[in-house]
């Protein structure tokens, strides 16, 4: 990855940079899976699903289709609204749990159809948290001055890794990609005004895939035992994400000087209206200031906060100056929040 700026224009002017977000686009798949729909796949209902989760449908992924199917449309979309060419771009971060493939990236490929060949490109891995975390490493490469424009892409096709007669799981997941470019600024009080990421390992397999890696490679046997999907304890995880969450979210606000009345809009991960609605009463957002859209799309981890940002952005929602604070938690355990002026 190439240096956007020499030293004295970038390290030694780096005061005050940060990044905003111009640009952001999503895509999800068409194919569309009601609640009716998994009645005749599982033993569940729809007001069950309604009732314990919020979620209506979801969008599922073709036997053809990965994660850069949408990933690379989303990226594009984001390109575009911001006035940026692929070559413009210098590093490329996409967050997911389910790559195309193991390596190269899917990063790498994103970075192949987009045309940026100035950039440097990885994938990382944070769980639901993944958005958090490669936003927070996108800041940090403007504010060193090593990257003026930054693409970030949240994405899962999680449905591939979901054990359909599981009805504990199945009933929660779906696929997409939400992307955005962050771009280097000295406005001041303008972009990411704060931004922080936690962790506690000892709770990983609360939330985990115990299969496809090195520790149970894949094979046949992996399959038949159901370790090729992933795995979630439900219940314990409720209380640690609705704590994790307003915890982490008071964080980055007191970073930036600022408190949950200051809020305009509140854009959790969704991956439970409960647990949406538990975080945004501990941290008193007012009532529709928080972005929900878990009814139509389910939990599609890192994808959920770009989709959501995507949709209220087109839809002219978000304000200029308006205060956005993000939050997601997700396996790791992982949890993580930024907050930004529009």
């Amino acid at each position: 990855m190439e240096c956007w700026q020499t030293w004295e224009e970038g390290y030694g002017a780096m005061a005050g940079r940060r990044g905003r977000i111009a640009g952001t686009g999503r895509a999800v798949p068409e194919r569309v899976l009601t609640n009716a729909e998994l009645e005749s796949m599982v033993d569940t209902h729809d007001e069950w699903i309604v009732t314990r989760t919020g979620i209506r449908e979801r969008r599922i992924a073709g036997p053809d289709e990965s994660l850069s199917t949408f990933a690379v449309p989303a990226a594009k979309a984001a390109l575009e609204m911001a006035g940026v060419e692929g070559r413009e771009v210098d590093l490329v971060l996409c967050a997911t749990v389910t790559p195309d493939t193991p390596f190269p990236a899917t990063a790498n490929v994103i970075q192949d159809k987009i045309g940026a060949t100035r950039a440097g490109s990885f994938d990382l891995s944070a769980g639901c948290s993944g958005f958090i975390y490669a936003l927070a490493v996108g800041e940090q490469f403007i504010e060193s001055g090593m990257a003026k424009n930054v693409l970030v892409v949240g994405g899962e096709i999680l449905s591939k890794i979901t054990d359909w007669t599981d009805r504990a799981t199945c009933v929660l997941f779906g696929d997409g990609a939400g992307a955005v470019l962050l771009q280097a600024t000295e406005e001041a009080g303008r972009g990411v005004l704060g931004s922080a990421m936690h962790s506690d390992g000892s709770l990983g397999e609360l939330i985990f895939m115990p299969g496809g890696g090195s520790r149970n490679p894949p094979s046949r046997i992996l399959y038949e035992s159901g370790l090729a999907f992933l795995k979630m304890r439900g219940n314990e995880t409720f209380k640690i994400a609705v704590r994790s969450l307003a915890e982490v979210s008071q964080e980055v606000l007191a970073q930036a000087g600022l408190a949950e009345k200051d809020v305009d809009w509140f854009i959790p991960h969704q991956a439970n209206l409960r647990i949406i609605e538990a975080v945004g009463k501990r941290l008193e957002i007012p009532e529709g200031h928080t972005y929900v859209n878990i009814e139509r799309y389910g939990n599609t981890s890192s994808a959920s906060i770009p989709i959501a940002l995507d949709e209220l952005n087109r839809a002219g929602r978000i304000a200029a100056d308006d205060i956005v604070l993000l939050a997601a938690f997700g396996a790791g355990l992982t949890w993580g929040s930024a907050v930004l002026r529009w």
